[in-house]
Parts: structure tokens; C-alpha cells; sequence
């Protein structure tokens, strides 16, 4: 049984916001939109927090550590899904499939690392870091805009998310230029 320790709870936390996330964009409530990003904001903001208090509290656990990117990547597809769905913009379906492509691409590419005993060699860099705020927050800025400010938020979340989509290719590139060596081995 997993050690379900406060920064676990908060990952179970974020997965369990998903539903509400989707529910909420659906509500055809006018406050509804802005109680999902609401939503995206406190999930985003428990991503944060669960790595620090793990780390604070020396609360680190295996399953911590395999459960807090699959939150990520759920609550982030959730949401991209739900943009694209609502906004079917070919910029907004592209860079959305970059982020999805990305973290299926990387998370396959670090089993498969740690499978072979290489998986330091795709550890999270500061530019897996930064992909991740840009998503944030342009996620965040679209959520918002459905409802809110659209003339000032969509353009400006746009931007970021295209942003996010450049980071994103960026950090992949050089998670499988650092696993290149091991990729070319014939075994």
C-alpha cells in the first residue's frame, strides 16, 4: 500500500479536480467558466505544492514521484482537449498536439531509459520546468477568456500557449538528444 502523505493527497487532489474541471466548462451557468480556470488554478498551484512539501517535510515516495506527472499530463490534456473542443482553431489544435505528443513521447522515453538503468539521463531539466508555467498560465489566460476579458486574455493566452508549444519541442529535442546514445544501441 502507498504512503499517502500530505503531498500524495495533494496529486490525488488534482486528479480528482478533473471531472470538475470538464463539469464546469459544460455548465451552461455564466460564472461557470471562471470557477474552471478557478479550478485549473488550484490544481496548478497543488502541483507546486506537493513537490515542495515532499521535499520539505523528506515526504518523497516512490508512488509520489511516479503519480505527480500522470496528474499533470491528465489535468493539462484535459483542459487542452476541452479548449480545442470549444475553440477549433487549427493554432490552438496544433500546439495542443504538440503538449499531448510531448508527454506521451517523454514519459515512454523515460520508462524505456529506466527499464535500461539510464534514467538520470532524462531527468526533469529547468526547461521542462519552464514548459510547464508557460502551460500554466496559458491554460489559465484561455480558460479564462471564454467568459472573461476575451479581447485582452485570448490573444495573450495564445501567445503563451504557442510559447509552451516551442518550449515544448525544445525540452523533447534535448530529452532525446541525452538518450540518443542508448536509442542507437542494437541489442
Amino acid at each position: 500500500m502507498p504512503n499517502f502523505n500530505i503531498a500524495t493527497w495533494l496529486t490525488l487532489l488534482r486528479i480528482a479536480l478533473i471531472p470538475f474541471l470538464i463539469i464546469f466548462f459544460y455548465l451552461p451557468w455564466p460564472s461557470a467558466r471562471m470557477v474552471c480556470a478557478f479550478i485549473f488554478v488550484l490544481a496548478s498551484f497543488t502541483d507546486w505544492l506537493d513537490g515542495y512539501l515532499a521535499r520539505r517535510l523528506g515526504q518523497m515516495t516512490a508512488f509520489g514521484a511516479f503519480l505527480d506527472p500522470v496528474a499533470d499530463k491528465l489535468i493539462v490534456a484535459a483542459a487542452l482537449v476541452l479548449l480545442v473542443q470549444n475553440d477549433p482553431e487549427p493554432g490552438l489544435a496544433i500546439a495542443s498536439v504538440i503538449i499531448i505528443g510531448r508527454e506521451i513521447t517523454i514519459a515512454s522515453l523515460r520508462e524505456w531509459m529506466a527499464e535500461i538503468g539510464q534514467r538520470s539521463k532524462v531527468k526533469v531539466s529547468w526547461l521542462g520546468k519552464a514548459k510547464t508555467t508557460m502551460q500554466m498560465a496559458s491554460i489559465t489566460m484561455l480558460l479564462f477568456a471564454v467568459d472573461l476579458w476575451t479581447e485582452i486574455l485570448r490573444p495573450i493566452g495564445y501567445l503563451f500557449l504557442y510559447m509552451a508549444a516551442i518550449l515544448t519541442l525544445w525540452s523533447m529535442i534535448n530529452y532525446l538528444r541525452a538518450a540518443w546514445p542508448a536509442l542507437m544501441e542494437s541489442r
